[in-house]
């Protein structure tokens, strides 16, 4: 009786010595896999390729004669088809069809299921949507009936939009020189001046809570800034006193309300010297008709004996009296008379 695949890689495998295990970790094979094949039990083998592979390393690592041992390898798959093809019904395909049919048939309530879920899904957001829409639509029908009140009510803080005075005790007043330092003096709360170089870009910051008192080179007047509660304040070119080289104001609670209402300081101060220098021609233009008022009365005095009551008198006298060349010689008289009244 000839030996079968399996018996002769195991008689080859101890006539050499050598065990299971060896085989295995020569050949990486499971030794459960070795073990199979020695009983020509084939059905735990993955099948396929991987078993000509195993058979081939066995063989070669127990000395057989690879080539024999594939043979023999094909002829047991064979043989195994064969019997499985005489074993089996011809019925056999008939479970294919009848799956087949199964699946098919398992589909149906799937997609029953899928068309009941997407019809839930979309009348659930067809109704979000309407009761987002709903919303929407009640603030704007609110709004619209309350329009008329809202257009009055906006029309009022328009017309007033200028923020209220700050307060001397939350005061912030910002001195900043822009390209050019600035040597400025301070005296805060009625404290001794203090003086303090300002540099260019630099800005020096004070928080007065009675009165500030500021002073420098008016031939810095076009490098300096001021803010006050973070409000830009104008700053006057010339100081109060042309006279004086030097301009200098006060931030107090009297001041504070028109610096903060003109945005500027120097609006009312500059005014004292504007107005005392026009002063000046207005006085001698009321003076100059002065003088000429006085020589009219002193052409006046002059004629002031012919305009005597007893002088007419004579004149009347002599005019009845004398020839006609003399009473034109008493018209020019009486003409200096009215002029003078």
């Amino acid at each position: 009786m000839s030996q079968s695949l399996g018996e002769k890689l195991r008689l080859a495998r101890e006539e050499r010595g050598i065990s299971i295990t060896e085989v295995a970790e020569a050949t990486r094979i499971s030794p459960h896999y070795l073990q199979a094949i020695e009983v020509d039990d084939y059905r735990t083998l993955p099948g396929g390729i991987f078993n000509k592979g195993f058979i081939k390393s066995f063989a070669k690592y127990v000395g057989v004669d690879e080539q024999s041992a594939l043979a023999d390898y094909a002829r047991i798959v064979n043989a195994d088809s064969e019997q499985a093809a005489a074993d089996e019904p011809l019925s056999k395909y008939r479970p294919e069809v009848l799956t087949d049919d199964r699946a098919a048939g398992s589909m149906l309530p799937t997609i029953i299921g899928a068309v009941v879920i997407l019809a839930i899904v979309t009348a659930a957001v067809l109704f979000g949507l309407n009761y987002l829409q709903n919303r929407q639509a009640q603030p704007v029908a609110n709004a619209s009936s309350t329009a008329p009140n809202t257009n009055t009510n906006t029309a009022v803080p328009a017309a007033t939009p200028q923020p209220a005075v700050p307060d001397m005790a939350t005061l912030k007043v910002e001195f900043s020189a822009t390209t050019d330092p600035v040597s400025l003096t301070a005296s805060l709360d009625g404290g001794r001046n203090e003086s303090k170089l300002v540099a260019a870009g630099e800005t020096t910051t004070f928080e007065p809570k009675e009165s500030l008192k500021l002073s420098y080179s008016r031939s810095l007047a076009a490098v300096v800034k001021l803010a006050i509660n973070g409000k830009p304040i104008a700053l006057p070119s010339t100081p109060a006193n042309p006279k004086r080289s030097v301009i200098e104001f006060e931030i107090d609670k009297n001041t504070l309300p028109s610096i903060w209402a003109n945005a500027s300081i120097g609006n009312e101060p500059p005014a004292e010297p504007s107005a005392s220098q026009p002063a000046a021609p207005t006085q001698p233009a009321v003076n100059t008709p002065a003088p000429v008022a006085t020589p009219k009365v002193e052409t006046t005095s002059t004629p002031k004996p012919v305009t005597t009551p007893a002088a007419t008198a004579r004149s009347a006298a002599n005019a009845n009296a004398a020839p006609r060349p003399t009473a034109p010689a008493r018209k020019p008289s009486t003409a200096t008379n009215v002029n003078p009244q």
